[in-house]
């Protein structure tokens, strides 16, 4: 039998839609226990966003009402163990060791993140991390413009930070039909800007660095990661092994990173990332544990410092609205935000193959943008670091209370018109693709 005549090959056009690289989606998610694990954080972030509000007010209305002397005696009261350095007043306390709950968990987040979550792969992390590089950059500049050749310049990193749980509460209430994909966006973006806050506190707010101490802090800290390793699933599933063996271990840990010099919410952060994502049999550790304790962080340790950060008298040492520390806070976060978040998308879209998805409009993208200018539990800590004048150091919080109110009205403005026209979109819409 004949061989039969090779036939010529058909030539394809390379303009052809069959020939075009295929979309790449970020913040397109593939599967439903994802979209089940989005929907879940978006509820509690929701919620934990609401109490600290309340928290927040009823500091402020205690420190400008009649019981004033009492709330503010309160705060500055100093207890603990004098010989172990531990002699702290309340609002000390609330600071440096509750807000370590707090750092715990966006360690164990970000920990996620990075090994099975969008930040793990350069294609799907450029965004946010961009977006977060640009929203902690411009509010710097700005706030350095204003204070340029003063002390106070030392305060550049207020305005820097994002508050997640009090952006994704607003975000809910304000623009409920809003993409979810921007949502996640908001989210992961607030996630990267804590990690660079985060950072920020290690390397610029650390002045003299004790080294015994943190050398000591080694071998507790070691001991916490092997047991993670050898029983992390037991100890996350367990009602009452992460409270009688790992706590222990957390509490001598901080204390001797306190002593060190080095801010001891690092020590949050730093056991956080000693917890495995998955155990030895393939469950979910960080995840679990995350989920358990984040009451605890939600409920009382980030409301009861929004409790007392928040306790500044309108006729005390505070020199707002007028001050350079205020006028910096303020433009840092209701424009530098906004700014630099909208620029360096756009700059994305316009120097990379990324755009925007059909269903996202620019309007949205600043909105969102707007809303990571709400930089309460963070920006709060920091100007406590940043400054040792009392004045200094009210003008600061007053200047972010204000500031963080004034980006929800502008996400509000911005955000609210187009709301009555949108439906609720598929959750595996995605706000930018790539080629």
């Amino acid at each position: 039998m004949a061989n039969p005549t090779p036939e010529t090959p058909i030539s394809h056009d390379p303009s052809a839609r069959s020939q075009r690289r295929q979309r790449r989606r970020l913040f397109a998610y593939l599967s439903r226990r994802e979209i089940v694990r989005i929907n879940r954080l978006l509820r509690r972030e929701f919620v934990g966003g609401l109490i600290i509000m309340i928290a927040a007010l009823v500091g402020f209305i205690a420190a400008n009402s009649p019981i004033a002397d009492w709330f503010l005696g309160l705060r500055e009261f100093k207890i603990g163990p004098e010989a172990l350095g531990l002699h702290m007043s309340v609002s000390h306390w609330a600071s440096d060791g509750l807000l370590a709950i707090f750092f715990f968990m966006v360690g164990l987040e970000l920990k996620r993140e990075f090994v099975e979550g969008d930040l793990r792969s350069p294609r799907t992390a450029i965004v946010p991390v961009a977006a977060a590089f640009g929203g902690v950059a411009f509010p710097a500049a700005i706030y350095l413009a204003v204070n340029a050749g003063t002390d106070t310049a030392h305060g550049w990193a207020i305005p820097t930070a994002t508050d997640i749980a009090f952006a994704v509460a607003v975000l809910g209430l304000i623009a409920p039909r809003i993409n979810p994909a921007l949502r996640m966006f908001l989210l992961t973006l607030a996630v990267v800007d804590d990690f660079i806050a985060i950072a920020i506190i290690a390397v610029f707010y650390t002045d003299d660095v004790n080294l015994m101490p943190l050398l000591i802090a080694v071998a507790p800290a070691l001991a916490f990661a092997l047991l993670m390793r050898w029983k992390g699933e037991w100890f996350a599933q367990s009602k009452w092994g992460a409270w009688l063996i790992l706590l222990p271990l957390g509490i001598v840990t901080w204390a001797l990173f306190y002593n060190s010099g080095i801010h001891a919410t690092i020590a949050g952060v730093v056991l956080a990332f000693l917890v495995p994502v998955r155990g030895k049999a393939g469950g979910e550790v960080a995840e679990t544990l995350n989920s358990r304790f984040h009451p605890l962080s939600a409920f009382i340790a980030v409301p009861i410092f929004a409790l007392f950060a928040a306790g500044v008298s309108l006729g005390g040492a505070s020199r707002f609205p007028f001050d350079p520390i205020a006028i910096g806070i303020m433009l840092g976060l209701v424009i530098g935000k906004p700014l630099g978040i909208t620029l360096t998308t756009w700059l994305l879209t316009r120097f990379t193959r990324a755009t925007l998805g059909s269903s996202v409009r620019w309007r949205e993208v600043i909105g969102v943008g707007a809303l990571a200018g709400v930089g309460f539990t963070v920006a709060m800590l920091v100007s406590e670091l940043s400054f040792t004048n009392e004045s200094d150091i009210d003008t600061g919080r007053l200047s972010v209370m204000v500031a963080s109110l004034l980006a929800v009205a502008v996400a509000a403005a911005v955000l609210m018109p187009g709301q009555r026209k949108r439906a609720d979109q598929p959750i595996t819409q995605a706000n930018l693709v790539v080629d």
